[in-house]
């Protein structure tokens, strides 16, 4: 029977010498040399393993900041938080847009005075730390620096991601706040501030994970991620940044599937195409700015509530499959996260995969071991021209802010999604414990709940921080907020005043709306 992989490209049942008649070694280059092929780093994993992250955030601060200290008992290396809804869509808990969602798949921070819980006891200059926020996402990271202040943590240590990545969410999940124009002027503004103030900090985490959740096939994944990042890059330079300046601090954000010989091969072509990217097209002198860097989560699109024990198994080959493939860190599903947030347990043993993985394997013992593989080389230069095609596909249109405007990479991404899902309907991809292997009658399973109550209890918290501060303080900081939004400088110094004043991330984002408007899809006209 005849094979194809997820991007629909002929998967042939034996490779050979005949597969690569017209492989150029020259395009591996050695681990730690462009273009990247075999890793970032000369020594990669031999060196230390990757940075090990979980993703967790659920319910109040307080709440929260008990699971991340847990995980680092567990052996956490870097922590990765969830923000709930409203906080990610930029309104505050007591918001009428609000009710329902507090807390319900991430942490509520409504102010400073969450922040500084969520962090209690955590030393912020001894740990790395990811957060998964966008439209929002430089309060957020104003947030942080706040607290990191407060401990004596001088800023220029600080470590860590933020996602920032507004553009996919017009593609792909939806939480995006102002329009386009407005939010790439947002991410150009954050990249400078942080060249000057966070000089460690990643400032954006250009996401495909996301689109492939969607539906998008690898191929899709790595093109639309990577058209997006070109839009970033244009809009920095436009905004007067030199490109090496920059571009050492971005980082990108991919998922991994249980196809694991594709899924190397894919991240193999991204770190090839990206690094030629920088080098010719953008000019960048700098390694470092043609290097591309990545986070890995493990697919849970791809788990089920069905058996949910067997995600465990998916799990651990998503997981080799990043390894393999390069990932500078990696977070790992918990078994149970089709079915809800994920209990204590189940983050642990999450947590144990990754370490059985780098302790108790060989397989960090050497660099790219893959590499010169007649099936990796063959699919890695398959991929890339794939790629490379649909990348041309969105400059034809203008580049990716254009493209999203006419719901290419959207409409790309659905019509991908349907016809997998007719494939797992029809029985043409198994899916195992679904469509073939499955149970007359599940085994019962105690979800994690979030309590309802915590919305009401983040409400007084929100009344309370009204009553105690100084109200014209607030005013004069978003007011001075509101004039830099509307002119052109840097809006994130105001920002920072005002969220020191202990206005709410609602206050602040309300105060942009005013200024830029909100973005309204063009489907939903």
């Amino acid at each position: 029977m005849e094979r194809f992989t997820e991007s629909g490209m002929p998967f042939a049942p034996v490779y050979g010498p005949e597969d690569l008649a017209g492989f150029d070694p020259a395009r591996l280059g050695a681990p730690g040399e462009f273009p990247y092929t075999r890793g970032v780093y000369p020594g990669m994993y031999t060196q230390r393993p990757w940075t090990m992250r979980q993703y967790a955030g659920f319910g109040t601060a307080q709440q929260s900041n008990e699971r991340y200290r847990e995980l680092i008992e567990a052996g956490t290396t870097g922590l990765s938080v969830a923000f709930d809804l409203p906080t990610q869509m930029g309104y505050d808990s007591d918001a009428p847009l609000a009710h329902g969602e507090v807390g319900k798949v991430g942490v509520a921070i409504d102010s400073l005075q969450d922040m500084r819980l969520l962090f209690d006891r955590i030393p912020l200059g001894e740990v790395s730390t990811s957060m998964t926020i966008n439209a929002p996402a430089a309060v957020l990271l104003l947030l942080y620096q706040l607290v990191a202040e407060e401990q004596g943590v001088d800023p220029a240590r600080l470590t860590g991601t933020i996602q920032n990545d507004v553009l996919k969410e017009y593609i792909a999940r939806g939480t995006y706040i102002y329009p386009p124009a407005a939010s790439l002027r947002l991410v150009s503004d954050t990249f400078a501030y942080c060249n000057q103030v966070l000089p460690r900090w990643n400032t954006i985490s250009i996401s495909g994970y996301h689109m492939a959740e969607a539906g998008a096939h690898p191929a899709q994944e790595i093109a639309f991620t990577l058209a997006d990042g070109i839009a970033y890059v244009e809009a920095a330079i436009k905004a007067g940044l030199a490109v090496d300046d920059f571009a050492p601090r971005l980082s990108f954000f991919f998922v991994s599937r249980t196809t694991l010989l594709e899924e190397v091969a894919k991240f193999r072509a991204a770190r090839r195409i990206w690094a030629t990217i920088m080098r010719d097209r953008f000019g960048a002198q700098n390694p470092k700015s043609m290097m591309l860097r990545f986070h890995t989560q493990t697919a849970g699109v791809q788990l089920t509530a069905q058996q949910p024990e067997v995600n465990m198994v998916r799990v651990a080959v998503q997981a080799l499959a990043a390894v393999f493939g390069g990932t500078q860190s990696l977070h790992t599903n918990s078994f149970d996260e089709a079915i809800a947030l994920p209990t204590q347990k189940a983050a642990r043993l999450a947590l144990r995969t990754q370490q059985v993985i780098a302790y108790e394997t060989d397989v960090t013992a050497t660099v790219d071991p893959f590499a010169g593989s007649y099936v990796i080389e063959s699919l890695t230069d398959d991929l890339e021209a794939h790629i490379l095609e649909l990348m041309q596909a969105v400059d034809d249109r203008g580049g990716a802010v254009a493209a999203i405007e006419e719901n290419y990479q959207k409409n790309e991404i659905e019509q991908t999604a349907y016809a997998t899902a007719q494939q797992i309907d029809s029985g043409d991809r198994v899916v195992v414990g679904v469509n073939r292997f499955a149970l007359d009658a599940e085994e019962p399973y105690e979800p994690l709940r979030v309590d309802p109550a915590i919305e009401q209890e983040q409400a007084q918290r929100l009344a309370g921080l009204r009553r105690h501060r100084d109200d014209a303080a607030v005013r004069k900081s978003l007011d001075q907020l509101r004039d830099a939004a509307t002119g052109d400088k840097n809006v994130l110094y105001p920002m920072k005043d005002a969220l020191r004043a202990l206005a709410t991330v609602g206050e602040v984002c309300d105060t942009l709306r005013d200024v830029w408007g909100r973005y309204v899809p063009p489907d939903s006209l």
